[in-house]
């Protein structure tokens, strides 16, 4: 059986619901719907979807440095954002940091259970 590698990004959250913030198995890593919450001060979100998908592209991207692994090793992304918000701040800087890989991605408009969050992004990453 292939090892499993979890990571926690310390989120009360993750032990709340009983979830990794990332999970390796093999070359395959698979990042948990990731939001703008800074980790490392706890803070909350920022107030813009462009300023939210940058921070939880950050986020992604410390997870998936964890298992040593980057933005650049991304196949999938799912993107979630609010009905009100302008998903063309959320594709900006979704291109901005994916743009070179060009990962198989879709966008979908959902409900959050925390009001202040606009948007949440999953990603799958293979690893050599």
């Amino acid at each position: 059986m292939t090892d499993r590698q979890k990571v926690s990004s310390g989120v009360k959250f993750e032990g709340i619901v009983g979830y990794s913030r990332a999970v390796k198995i093999g070359a395959l890593v698979f990042v948990s719907g990731t939001t703008g919450v800074d980790y490392a001060a706890s803070s909350d979100s920022d107030v813009d979807a462009y300023s939210q998908t940058k921070r939880a592209i950050e986020n992604i991207s410390s997870a998936l440095a964890r298992v040593g692994s980057s933005l650049s090793d991304v196949v999938r992304t799912r993107v979630f954002i609010r009905p009100d918000v302008d998903w063309h701040d959320v594709a900006r800087a979704h291109r901005e940091a994916f743009g070179s890989v060009l990962p198989a991605s879709t966008m979908i408009s959902v409900g959050f259970l925390d009001p202040r969050i606009l948007v949440e992004i999953e990603a799958d990453a293979v690893t050599a």
